[in-house]
């Protein structure tokens, strides 16, 4: 067996509460074998988290890895706006060298900041599973198909190639890549294929993943064309089960929070993409209130600016006592489970607790810095005042993928190189 230690640091278990622990790891198996004070000192390798506090690593639960490269490309619009003058033209002029690109640096950026597992919606899928593969994350990936604006064999091209995509790689990189048949939205979709997406993805044993619910634009066709609200609509087409979850979820009433609580769907909320496009505030706390499995997503870099989970946990805290006017609302210990078990359920990864037996995906915060001081309430530091850049190592399946600040699996300077070079070349091209 090849053990690894994380040594010395204080450990936060499931129930939010912290002790001094060291974690020892089965590197082989990918899983933890044992939580305690003065565990196994030969071990074949250690990091020291002497002064750190040792977390799950956080599951970045909605994302669009490739959008990296068209960080601040386009900024201070409306959704529709910026999606049909900006973003969708400069993603039509994408290679999958680019998206190839792309993708490696937000898994850098991922991997620098603790993350250890993500749900992402995009294309020119075979090269993000080559770039996750490579990096040792754990994903669950799809193709995201658009049918408004295409003939009906395009359509129907688009979501085949979303359901072929599930099916191929499901399972790759020996099981840390998971799928999902991911038609982009209730109102990007045309009906018939929604249902078909629904039946396909069920019958091959993955979820449907799609936006739902983002402003209140999507909303009103639902129900002026349909008599019904989007998620009763969604229910309809068998996209509302257990094994599904939906991103945004803003403009939900209480009889859909209801469909949501009653189905086990999981819910991603993505708090700054939703405040930086002004498309409102998800009633979070209803939602936790009611049951709901509620995750914590960043959307693309696109419309963040970046992939920070810790920055996405204190606009979650901010965000959700503005929407539910109460200061107690969203609490500490709710975002720092939001982004961890929350997420790791909605999107039906391992991960999310450190418990002995469960998957080796950790984080290491160095609380050595003066806006972490004093530690009166770490778990309202990591909510509140923890950054990304306090990570000193991060891993995943009990394998390293950085230590010291330095990640090992991908070249990091390699990456922000090449995307400076292919976002150059894209914007001449656009």
């Amino acid at each position: 067996m090849d053990t690894l230690r994380i040594a010395g640091g204080q450990v936060l278990r499931p129930d939010a509460t912290i002790e001094d622990a060291d974690v020892l790891i089965d590197r082989d198996a990918g899983t933890i074998l044992d939580i305690g004070a003065g565990l196994d000192a030969d071990a074949d390798a250690t990091l020291d988290a002497e002064g750190c506090l040792v977390t799950p690593g956080l599951v970045n639960a909605h994302c669009h890895v490739a959008m990296t490269l068209l960080r601040g490309y386009a900024d201070d619009k409306p959704l529709d706006t910026w999606l049909r003058e900006d973003i969708w033209p400069a993603e039509a002029a994408l290679t999958p060298e680019d998206v190839r690109v792309g993708a490696e640096l937000g898994l850098v950026e991922m991997i620098k900041s603790g993350t250890t597992s993500f749900a992402d919606m995009y294309f020119d899928v075979p090269e993000i599973v080559d770039a996750v593969e490579k990096s040792g994350l754990r994903a669950r990936l799809g193709h995201g198909s658009v049918t408004i604006g295409k003939d009906e064999a395009d359509a129907w091209d688009d979501i085949e190639e979303s359901i072929e995509v599930a099916r191929e790689f499901d399972g790759a990189a020996d099981g840390r890549i998971r799928t999902a048949v991911m038609p982009h939205s209730l109102t990007t979709v045309g009906e018939e294929y929604l249902r078909e997406a629904a039946v396909e993805a069920h019958d091959s044993d993955v979820p449907v993943h799609y936006h739902a619910n983002e402003t209140s634009d999507e909303v009103g066709p639902i129900v002026d064309d349909r008599g019904e609200r989007p998620l009763a609509y969604a229910q309809d087409l068998g996209m509302l089960t257990e094994r599904d979850f939906l991103a945004h979820g803003v403009h939900v009433d209480d009889e859909e929070i209801s469909l949501l609580a009653d189905a086990g769907t999981g819910v991603v909320h993505c708090p700054a993409s939703n405040m930086k496009l002004a498309s409102g505030m998800a009633p979070v706390q209803k939602m936790l209130d009611a049951g709901v499995t509620v995750g914590l997503g960043t959307d693309g870099a696109a419309s963040n600016n970046d992939l920070d989970m810790f920055d996405e946990m204190r606009d979650a805290a901010m965000l959700g006592k503005l929407a539910a006017d109460d200061a107690s609302a969203v609490a500490a210990e709710d975002v720092v489970h939001m982004a961890t078990a929350g997420s790791a359920a909605a999107i039906d990864l391992p991960g999310g607790a450190l418990e002995v037996g469960g998957v080796a995906d950790v984080a290491v915060i160095d609380l050595d810095a003066p806006h972490l001081t004093p530690a009166n309430d770490l778990v309202s530091h990591l909510a509140y005042a923890t950054r990304g850049s306090d990570v000193r190592h991060t891993v995943c399946d009990g394998q390293v993928l950085m230590r010291d600040r330095e990640v090992l699996t991908l070249d990091e300077s390699a990456a922000m190189d090449r995307a400076s070079d292919a976002i150059a070349a894209l914007c001449e091209r656009v």
